[in-house]
């Protein structure tokens, strides 16, 4: 839970602030940048661990820091598999949006910052989609937490990580036990979103009224 949300946080500082940019600007090679966010966004966790054991590794760039097989390592892995997914939905969720509220905002004589915020107000649900999807990866990951956290007992041993450790040692039914934790989690987790999202809905009929 915690290497996973602290994943998740980081996403989302990087993710909605470059996602409602990218959004709502158009700027010179912006269409590489959008194409490097959605390649981005199916970046293979093992791959991603990879990279990061290399960068945090004795001999890496990152060395000196001493954070290979630590839940920092975890967090970082987690954080460059997640924010690609939250910046391209967001993005997306921004542009469905952007044309509709944005000259109508700008006549009723809105600040720049008003305008973003209002966009980003409406945008809410697309937003949240993304960090759902996000956060269902990260709690789901596996490779790329393993390579960089070395899966040891009261340190980096996380749940994916102890399933795939139990089903190896045969103890299939404790590893479905932690399976059915994991999902449980995930089911509160949306639930809240859920809720948003129908908040916004009730709050968009009401308003149509």
């Amino acid at each position: 839970m915690r290497v996973s949300t602290l994943a998740i946080l980081i996403g989302m500082l990087i993710g909605i602030p470059c996602g409602a940019f990218l959004g709502l600007y158009s700027f010179p090679g912006k269409r590489l940048i959008v194409i490097l966010v959605f390649t981005f966004m199916g970046l293979p966790p093992v791959l991603t661990g990879v990279i990061v054991y290399f960068l945090l590794s004795k001999y890496g760039l990152l060395g000196f820091l001493q954070l290979l097989f630590t839940p920092e390592a975890m967090v970082i892995a987690q954080s460059i598999l997640v924010a690609p997914i939250i910046t391209g939905l967001t993005m997306s969720a921004v542009q469905a949006r952007e044309r509709t509220y944005w000259e109508t905002a700008k006549s009723l004589g809105a600040s720049p910052f008003q305008l973003v915020w209002t966009i980003l107000r409406e945008a809410r649900s697309g937003i949240g989609s993304g960090i759902s999807t996000a956060y269902g990866r990260a709690i789901s990951e596996v490779g790329a937490v393993m390579l960089v956290g070395g899966n040891i007992e009261h340190e980096t041993r996380v749940m994916t990580t102890a399933i795939i450790l139990e089903t190896r040692k045969g103890n299939y039914d404790i590893a479905l036990q932690i399976g059915m934790v994991l999902l449980l989690i995930s089911f509160i987790f949306n639930s809240f979103l859920v809720a948003g999202a129908l908040r916004n809905l009730n709050d968009r009929r009401d308003r149509s009224r």
